[in-house]
């Protein structure tokens, strides 16, 4: 399976963290939870890839797909759709909400970028989304969060829901195993990669690893089993 990653276009680089294109022999891929979401386009339909909890296993016959992958949280208020609405699913976008004349994904993301959304799905800025992911990527508390961005811990559940698809304590979950699985990648042996990752031990690693990915840490650190990712994660040959 041949995988690729792209820098996204400059002017995108907010809302975007990479195009990408998947090509080569038809195969089964399992896709990895990874907290974004992808805008693609698979067997001539574009559709949006929700946020996943968990590993999924997608066929893919011999056409290529392409897409983009956002950062966390920024597709739901591009579509002013709830990304808990979308969460473990594939949806074509013309079920969303209307397409504009352009059908390029750039185009799409840059005609999107440039409406209005609402609250619900945009509760904060860009740069407040960062720094929130990244606040929550390193174990800050939700409360402490909260309290510098003036909202209770219920309003930030709430709100994270909507721009996630899921609470504090899952994204949590799904960021730390996607450092994990970058740190697999970079060939570290599995005692380092919990550690760095933020597992309380190497147990703790194994064990999250078969809940979010669905199979033994042997088979998604292995170089022979696994491309680096693919939409909306990271991939094996399942």
């Amino acid at each position: 399976m041949g995988y690729r990653e792209f820098s996204p276009p400059a002017a995108l680089r907010e809302l975007i963290e990479c195009a990408w294109v998947v090509e080569g022999p038809p195969e089964p891929v399992r896709v990895l939870p990874d907290g974004c979401m992808d805008l693609m386009r698979m067997d001539g339909r574009i559709m949006v890839a929700g946020p996943d909890t968990t590993a999924s296993v997608s066929p893919r016959g011999g056409e290529p797909f392409v897409g983009l992958r956002f950062h966390p949280g920024v597709l739901p208020r591009l579509l002013d759709v709830p990304a808990s609405e979308l969460r473990d699913d594939r949806v074509p976008l013309e079920e969303l909400r209307q397409t504009p004349a352009c059908h390029s994904l750039v185009g799409l993301a840059v005609e999107f970028a440039s409406e209005s959304a609402r609250p619900e799905t945009a509760p904060w800025s860009l740069p407040l989304l960062g720094s929130i992911t990244g606040r929550l990527a390193a174990g800050d508390a939700v409360s402490v969060i909260a309290r510098d961005v003036g909202w209770s811990s219920r309003t930030l559940q709430r709100q994270c829901s909507a721009v996630y698809g899921y609470g504090p304590a899952m994204l949590r979950r799904i960021l730390r195993f996607r450092r994990a699985v970058r740190l697999l990648d970079d060939g570290l042996p599995n005692v380092e990669v919990a550690s760095r990752a933020g597992y309380a031990d190497q147990p703790h690693l194994h064990r999250e690893v078969r809940e979010l990915a669905g199979v033994p840490l042997s088979q998604v650190s292995s170089g022979a089993n696994r491309s680096t990712q693919l939409p909306s994660g990271s991939a094996t040959v399942a």
